[in-house]
């Protein structure tokens, strides 16, 4: 794309940490900074990335069908340490190209989810690299794009609101009544980040927000048995589509009763949460 037209796209992304409007409303784009290969210069780049699990999401260099490879591919082959922003959350990653197997399984899951990526390989001779961003880890919490403490847990439980929107949108618009291999990667991947997301407040967030506001044991309460009917709902969509012989119905009633209770969840933390996470000591 245009480098003026990526522009846009960046500024709207900053502007409203990651929410984008118009043709890319609904899409999963993150912004990919690489190292100039032949500059040393950084170079950010929007590009539509796959929910992979385990700390690590695709991306596909398609350059929309070119026929020469995108330049932040050819970066990261240079420059494999890249920069990821998804509008809320930072980090460091490595950049693998996926080949063999691992490649041909990540790039038919990719073409199931969306026939575009077909579309660009048909126009094209070279084959459309798929490659693996895999975090870096590092000491302490994650690096939110957030001024303060209140707005980082709401911007937090914002991506939980709508990568669960986007799983139910396409489980409702999915091809032939069926759930593809990536969209059970997507429901997976966004049952093991809630599950850890509410492991982190149960052991940390709420333990030392109690000990400052000592008034607030009803609330702690009330959220951690919430955090338990929720793991249960998340079970439940975690079975539905794990087993393949299962009904898709039946996994878009599980999404439905979650993103129900996990809403009716979310505003009450928020409404009790956000204003000690702001008031300090």
């Amino acid at each position: 794309m245009p480098n003026d037209f990526n522009q846009q796209i960046i500024d709207e992304f900053r502007a409203n940490k990651g929410r984008l409007t118009g043709y890319f409303a609904k899409a999963r784009l993150l912004l990919l900074t690489t190292t100039g290969a032949r500059t040393g210069s950084p170079h950010t780049t929007p590009v539509g990335y796959l929910p992979d699990g385990a700390g690590r999401v695709l991306v596909i260099a398609s350059a929309g069908g070119a026929d020469r490879q995108p330049d932040w591919y050819r970066n990261l082959l240079a420059h494999p340490q890249v920069g990821v922003d998804s509008g809320v959350f930072r980090y460091e990653a490595r950049a693998f190209v996926l080949d063999g197997e691992e490649r041909e399984r990540a790039w038919a899951q990719a073409v199931e989810a969306d026939a575009g990526w077909a579309a660009y390989q048909r126009k094209t001779e070279r084959l459309i690299p798929v490659v693996a961003l895999q975090e870096i880890g590092r000491p302490g919490p994650p690096d939110i794009n957030a001024s303060s403490p209140g707005e980082a847990i709401r911007l937090v439980h914002d991506v939980f609101r709508r990568e669960l929107a986007l799983i139910r949108e396409e489980m409702t618009n999915g091809s032939g009544g069926t759930l593809g291999a990536q969209l059970r990667v997507n429901c997976l991947t966004f049952c093991q980040g809630l599950h850890h997301h509410h492991a982190g407040e149960d052991t940390v967030m709420f333990p030392l927000l109690a000990d400052r506001h000592p008034g607030t044991a009803p609330v702690f309460r009330r959220l951690r048995e919430e955090h338990e009917r929720i793991a249960a709902l998340v079970e439940d969509l975690r079975r539905a589509v794990t087993d393949e012989t299962a009904d898709p119905a039946t996994a878009r009633a599980e999404a439905e009763r979650l993103t129900l209770e996990l809403e009716a969840h979310l505003t009450y933390e928020e409404e009790e949460l956000i204003p000690l996470l702001d008031a300090g000591d």
